[in-house]
């Protein structure tokens, strides 16, 4: 099977990091794996794992990406891919104009993942226009249904987002004592301390406001911690790193929390913090983070809402706290930090190779449904 996924862009991020992950499955497989992006700092990974890359303004929210469409098209009767699968709007937009003159007979199966909980609008409205619909979690399912009635039920499927347990899982590799030395030397600061880990993009609507207030109350009522913040701003939003700086040195924190900006090592930051933070403000459609850090057996604590307490509810329910409750965030930290549970296991429908069977699934059935074969 040859299958095209197209995305803006490969940076960082959820979908990136899935996008990838996904394409390793498929070449793991036998499958040919294209992926169709503007290109990034994945692309080299992307590329030295067996997938093909092919570079295309696939990104550009701009009537500008219009003019493109009959220069995509022939672009993709060339890759001639047995299945497109499209994860953002813009390429979505795109890929479905491109192929929309075409006869059914040459179209392939087009499949499209609702990775966000989307404005409700006639923009974000593109992502319901595949041929399968992939929900990432239930409470997206349930998003579609309520907000996008053109579609039909069984054109969804829910497959969760799933976490490599071959990075994320299993014993620690004896080469991460060095990895603990290098870090420490970097932050010394953190030696010996309970490290409160809050990875994700750095974002007004992230929670990291939150997370630096919450390391403040719990070195008021005594805890012996250090805040990490792992991650970096949207391209051209540096001002929100320089507020956050900001914010932790009003409130005193110059030695007590560090900013880490992008990692490329998340699986042993998460393994050796002590807990891990999902705080967003809104809720959100899934939260990789969240299976990742369960995956390494680090607890996590979030808010009671969307996706990640999905999640947490199957693994972790201790964790969830009520939405926006400092009081009972700061309670249920202390809780955790002075009776961590025994044993966290993710619960398969989580993993890396449950998502990627699911989806080859979605696949076949579709192209089975239009008479062809896988």
């Amino acid at each position: 099977m040859k299958v095209l996924q197209v995305l803006p862009c490969l940076n960082s991020g959820g979908v990136e990091r899935g996008t990838l992950d996904f394409a390793r499955t498929l070449v793991a497989q036998g499958h040919e794996s294209l992926v169709m992006s503007n290109g990034g700092r994945l692309q080299p990974q992307l590329e030295s794992e067996g997938s093909r890359h092919i570079a295309f303004p696939v990104h550009a929210k701009s009537p500008l990406s219009l003019l493109r469409v009959r220069r995509l098209r022939r672009e993709l009767l060339r890759l001639d891919a047995d299945v497109i699968h499209v994860r953002s709007r813009v390429p979505a937009w795109m890929v479905w104009l491109a192929l929309k003159p075409l006869p059914a007979a040459r179209r392939p199966l087009l499949v499209s993942t609702f990775h966000g909980l989307y404005s409700v609008n006639r923009y974000s409205a593109i992502m319901g226009r595949g041929d399968r619909v992939i929900a990432i979690s239930e409470c997206v399912r349930d998003y579609i249904l309520e907000n996008y009635p053109r579609v039909e039920p069984t054109r969804i499927r829910v497959i969760h987002r799933g976490v490599d347990t071959e990075q994320f899982g299993g014993r620690p590799p004896l080469a991460e004592g060095q990895w603990l030395r290098d870090f420490e030397r970097d932050y010394p600061r953190t030696k010996g301390k309970a490290l409160l880990l809050m990875p994700g993009r750095l974002s007004p609507w992230k929670g990291q406001r939150e997370f630096i207030h919450l390391v403040a109350d719990l070195l008021r009522a005594g805890c012996e911690c250090h805040g990490l913040i792992a991650g970096e701003p949207t391209p051209g939003k540096d001002d929100y790193l320089a507020q956050l700086r900001a914010q932790a040195r009003q409130l005193g924190l110059d030695n007590h929390l560090s900013f880490l900006g992008h990692r490329a090592d998340m699986d042993r930051l998460y393994r050796h913090s002590t807990l891990v933070f999902n705080l967003s403000q809104k809720p959100e459609p899934f939260g990789r983070t969240v299976i990742e850090a369960l995956a390494t057996g680090v607890p996590v604590v979030a808010w009671d809402e969307g996706g990640p307490a999905e999640s947490l509810r199957a693994a972790l329910p201790e964790g969830l706290v009520p939405p926006g409750d400092r009081a009972a965030l700061v309670a249920r930290t202390r809780a955790l930090l002075e009776h961590p549970p025994a044993h966290i296991e993710l619960p398969p429908q989580f993993t890396l190779r449950a998502q990627a069977e699911a989806t080859l699934e979605v696949y076949r059935q579709g192209l089975k449904d239009l008479g062809r074969s896988a």
